[in-house]
């Protein structure tokens, strides 16, 4: 069994929880709330924004070149053609590309994507290849779980071919590659890549309810109250 075998074995409790939040069974059924949706939209724009940087910065770490290389074009895949669904359901909700770019980040999205790039700058390859593991098995897995739920084409539709797509399951196995390589190569930051795997397994979770519950500052939310 691969290391990235172990950790989904460590995460499974997270795993299942994904499965079952609202977020996701609301969607695969093609029920969701457009708010609930339009948060997700929102927050995963600024998300990917660091997830690329967070690539571009492991990329730097890495010695082989082929590593190097492909972190690269992982991050430069984010921003041209990942990034393109996000796009193209804004006009969807009253969002111009310009909106995207100027949306706050939610409290959890902020926490996310700060330990990530965080666990990218300042600790070693491994750990922050553990650490940024969970978004793409975890969406992988999850959006295999809606097409198993789903029943027929709805407007959710393209967001869970975009994850069960053939080109993001590639993107899946090397990331699980590169976690078994770091593993064997460093068997001494097992652990540590077992805590960062984890942490980020639970903003995972967070992400989805953030979205779902449509999370802001909780001085916004006050603010918006009152009026």
């Amino acid at each position: 069994m691969g290391f990235s075998d172990h950790l989904l074995d460590v995460g499974e409790d997270l795993w299942d929880a994904q499965k079952r939040h609202p977020f996701v069974r609301e969607l695969a059924d093609g029920n969701l709330d457009e708010a609930a949706f339009r948060t997700w939209l929102e927050q995963d724009y600024r998300y990917l924004l660091d997830y690329a940087r967070t690539f571009a910065l492991l990329g730097t770490k890495a010695t082989a070149e082929t590593t190097m290389g492909h972190c690269f074009e992982v991050a430069n895949a984010i921003v041209d053609e990942e990034m393109d669904l996000h796009r193209s359901f804004a006009g969807d909700y009253g969002l111009t590309p310009g909106d995207l770019k100027t949306v706050r980040k939610a409290p959890t999205c902020e926490a996310y994507t700060d330990y990530l790039l965080r666990s990218a700058r300042e600790r070693p390859l491994p750990v922050g290849a553990a650490a940024v593991y969970p978004c793409g098995q975890g969406y992988l897995d999850v959006a295999e779980h809606m097409a198993e739920l789903g029943d027929g084409e709805h407007r959710y539709t393209p967001f869970v071919e975009e994850y069960t797509s053939e080109s993001f399951r590639d993107s899946v196995a090397w990331m699980r590659g590169l976690v078994d390589h770091c593993a064997a190569e460093h068997p001494s930051l097992r652990d540590e890549m077992e805590t960062a795997f984890r942490r980020s397994a639970e903003l995972e979770y967070a992400f989805w309810e953030m979205a779902y519950t449509e999370e802001r500052w909780p001085h916004e939310r006050a603010s918006a109250e009152v009026v």
